[in-house]
């Protein structure tokens, strides 16, 4: 079997030896944004992978109520599962974000963030934030953002290749090896399997609208973890509702996670430079006053 994706007329029930789930969770809700995982619980498990949150609000609301804040150590990943936003940045230009598009933003040594995207013609937006460690070689390094719209995103089958490599094609996304996050919409009873790369031990899987056959029933909220391994993935849309979910595969981070407040690092000394550093930009960030762009965006500090 290839390392594609296989898309075929499913039968009512999923092979038994598709690969199980060990844990599943819907998280901690606070208004339009659910914790599915944080660095102190699951992240702890799925590392490279230590953050997740499914969001779902008008994204006026959403813009006003999301202060700026500081990162390092981690890149953020944000993909739309429903709706769109617009971005507006002095370094990556202006465009819209949509479902397939992507906004990566690799904190590295430090930024501040959190409201570089604004509303996009849609009422309302849904879609996931993950965080991702980073290794030693990048965790202090030239933080970098990229704003990529659908269109120039790699497809694979049903698949976005929203960072990482699969089914014969790569994301644009200038992330660290051994990571791979789709975002997937199945049809009604549509059939998918996901053949992960070699050393991809961990995957997990979180759902964003309809239902969801793995090894069990999900349903939309739902994030499950599968055994470790490499064993493929069997994975079916839900009947009358068919699914959009999100997937990631990844070589296991053989670091232990140094948590600050907004910071992941490998070790003590890496967290401390980061913080550091936030704090630095933190200093320069509030001399430079309003930087808000004529779309109503704040781009990230650097």
């Amino acid at each position: 079997m290839s390392a594609t994706a296989i898309r075929e007329a499913a039968p009512p029930t999923l092979a038994p030896s598709s690969r199980k789930m060990v844990h599943r969770t819907r998280g901690r809700g606070h208004g339009p944004i659910v914790r599915l995982m944080s660095p102190s619980d699951l992240g702890e498990h799925l590392k490279p992978f230590v953050f997740l949150d499914l969001f779902e609000a008008d994204m006026r609301a959403m813009s006003r109520g999301m202060s700026i804040h500081p990162h390092s150590g981690i890149a953020t990943v944000t993909v739309f599962t429903d709706g769109d936003v617009t971005f507006d940045d002095p370094e990556a230009g202006h465009g819209t974000i949509g479902y397939g598009g992507v906004e990566w933003m690799r904190a590295g040594g430090g930024v501040w963030h959190g409201q570089e995207l604004s509303a996009g013609a849609s009422a309302t937006v849904q879609g996931f934030q993950l965080w991702v460690a980073l290794p030693p070689e990048l965790e202090n390094g030239e933080p970098e953002s990229q704003y990529i719209e659908a269109d120039a995103m790699a497809r694979a089958g049903p698949a976005h290749v929203i960072v990482g490599a699969y089914g014969g094609t790569a994301s644009p996304v200038r992330a660290p090896g051994g990571i791979n996050y789709l975002l997937v919409t199945l049809k009604p009873g549509e059939r998918w399997t996901y053949e992960p790369p070699a050393g991809h031990s961990v995957a997990w899987v979180a759902v964003a609208k309809g239902g969801l056959l793995a090894s069990e029933q999900l349903s939309k909220g739902d994030m499950a973890i599968f055994e470790a391994g490499e064993a493929p993935i069997m994975l079916q849309g839900g009947e009358g509702s068919g699914t959009t979910f999100v997937l990631g595969s990844a070589v296991p981070h053989p670091h232990d996670l140094h948590l600050g407040y907004y910071s992941v690092h490998t070790s003590a000394q890496a967290l401390a430079a980061g913080e550091r550093r936030i704090e630095e930009l933190g200093e320069r960030l509030r001399a430079a006053g309003n930087r808000r762009t004529a779309s109503g965006s704040t781009p990230v500090f650097r």
